[in-house]
């Protein structure tokens, strides 16, 4: 385990600076679990930064489960693995302090996985017009190329269409974090994606497959669909 780094911030926002520098030392590991942190003063003076913007940053630490602030003590630092939660993603991508690449592949295995079983609870628990919307959502996917921001609203759409028939809050609720950690990483970097979103032909029918109510087929066909690995997913079975 290597020493902790602190280097004076440059970024646009100081409390965003000092987050994404902790955040990336505890999620390496150069900050062990159970370490306590230099004081606010220290971290101001080591980082370059006024108090307040210290401050705001550790109350996002503790807000993600990074670290646990005691009253008149010590912050110390804790173990990300168990206590932090999945809005941790929105975080790590708006201050880029994991590679936008590295949680781009991340949230697309994720991804894949809740889109796949969401598609296949959708056609055993939707009622009879949601899965009129996941039909009329999937006839939306374009046959010709169209502006990136209008095909990500397309597809957004879909899926949904398709979680919400799922009928599952927890999914629902992952699919709200996911959204909001795409739109931190930022457009430029969803390219990974685009292949997916213009298979119109395999969107509709994995909207035919759920409509028929054929769950584990919906669900394989998903899979394929949403397949994050070099090559990008087939346009049909």
């Amino acid at each position: 385990m290597g020493a902790m780094e602190i280097v004076p911030i440059e970024r646009a926002s100081l409390s965003d600076g000092v987050f994404a520098a902790l955040v990336e030392q505890i999620l390496d590991g150069r900050v062990a679990a159970g370490a306590a942190l230099p004081s606010e003063r220290e971290l101001a003076v080591a980082f370059g930064v006024n108090r307040h913007a210290v401050r705001e940053a550790l109350k996002r630490l503790q807000q993600a489960g990074l670290v646990r602030i005691a009253q008149g003590g010590r912050t110390r630092v804790r173990n990300w693995r168990e206590h932090a939660e999945l809005d941790l993603l929105a975080a790590l991508a708006a201050t880029g302090a994991v590679p936008a690449a590295d949680l781009l592949h991340d949230i697309s295995v994720m991804r894949r996985a809740v889109g796949a079983d969401a598609a296949g609870w959708c056609a055993r628990r939707a009622t009879e017009a949601e899965l009129r919307a996941v039909v009329e959502a999937a006839a939306a996917y374009p046959e010709r190329p169209i502006p990136l921001p209008e095909l990500i609203e397309i597809d957004l759409r879909f899926w949904t269409a398709v979680v919400d028939g799922s009928h599952n809050i927890a999914y629902r609720l992952g699919l709200n974090t996911l959204v909001a950690a795409l739109a931190a990483i930022g457009m430029e970097h969803v390219t990974s994606l685009v292949a997916e979103m213009g298979a119109a032909a395999a969107h509709r029918e994995l909207a035919g497959l759920i409509a028929a109510r054929e769950g584990d087929a919906a669900r394989a066909l998903a899979e394929r669909l949403m397949d994050p690995t070099p090559g990008g997913p087939p346009c049909s079975t």
